[in-house]
């Protein structure tokens, strides 16, 4: 009996090589048929998927330019021409960016001028703001005096419109161009303060025990560990910013005059030349939608891959 429980049964024995071999055969089997998908897959035309992919990244926007070119062409005939449509808006286009920097005087200049003396406002003082408000926006973060402290003032003076400041820089600095950087600067300051504090808030604790721990000092804690983790808040900061600092400037300058986007489209409409205003309106989208763009690729050059989701 003992025999009979601690050896196998013959069929048993003889059966194992053949438990064997069919497992060999279905491994066999499961590698031939992956194989063949493989092939399946490389030699699947991928020109119909392409084509595919293509057509949906350019149909939806065709549609929506195609619909504004209705819905304007439409209000055009309402109105009885009286706004331009849109083959004479791009007639004079044409005109109008024949020569965008010709320059007969300080007061008849091209449109091309008048954007470039736009920016140059807007860099001026969005340069002015970053200066202050990012390490503004880490102090108050870092610090809960300095948050209690600013808290109340910052949520006090954010709501107020960037155009009720643009007073008191006319008053200040007795000049219009001042005036408008200035203008710039309070509403571009906000948002990178508010960002970056916010972000420095949201550091995980276990970074600053670690930091304690090795007993950094201040500036290897703002340098090693607070400004990478807050550097997806401070980039969202900045384009909020910019994108604000170029919707403000248009509005300072039709306030204010001299050269720039604003004030060009102001004189066209003391010139009653609404097809210019619609060129300008058009040309102020693409130069935001190319600032927001480049600080987005910027973003997503230096943050994580869910940020940039």
């Amino acid at each position: 009996m003992v025999a009979a429980v601690f050896h196998s049964p013959p069929e048993a024995t003889a059966g194992a090589p053949a438990h064997s071999g069919a497992i060999k055969n279905i491994a066999a089997s499961a590698i031939s048929t992956s194989a063949r998908g493989q092939k399946d897959l490389k030699d699947t035309p991928r020109g119909p998927l392409l084509t595919r992919a293509f057509w949906l990244a350019v149909l939806p926007p065709l549609c929506g330019f195609a619909l504004l070119l209705g819905v304007w062409a439409l209000v055009s005939a309402g109105t009885g021409a009286s706004i331009p449509g849109p083959a004479t808006t791009w007639q004079q286009a044409r005109e109008l960016f024949a020569d965008p920097f010709y320059r007969n005087g300080p007061n008849d200049q091209g449109v091309g001028w008048n954007v470039l003396a736009s920016l140059e406002r807007v860099a001026v003082g969005f340069g002015l703001a970053a200066a202050v408000g990012i390490p503004a926006g880490f102090a108050i973060g870092r610090f809960t005096f300095l948050s209690r402290m600013f808290g109340p003032l910052i949520s006090l003076l954010r709501p107020v419109s960037p155009l009720a400041w643009l007073p008191i820089g006319l008053l200040v600095f007795k000049g219009a161009n001042p005036a408008a950087i200035w203008t710039i600067f309070i509403c571009s300051i906000w948002p990178m303060v508010i960002n970056t504090a916010t972000g420095v808030q949201r550091v995980p604790q276990d970074y600053m025990n670690v930091a304690r721990v090795l007993n950094l000092s201040e500036w290897k804690i703002a340098t090693r560990i607070l400004f990478p983790a807050v550097l997806p808040y401070l980039l969202t900061g900045v384009r909020l910013a910019v994108s604000t600092a170029w919707l403000v400037i248009v509005a300072a300058e039709m306030l204010t005059g001299g050269v720039g986007i604003g004030f060009w489209v102001w004189d066209e409409w003391n010139n009653l030349n609404v097809a210019h205003i619609l060129i300008a309106i058009f040309i102020i989208g693409v130069v935001g939608y190319a600032l927001e763009s480049a600080l987005v690729r910027i973003a997503s050059a230096f943050t994580f891959e869910e940020t940039r989701a």
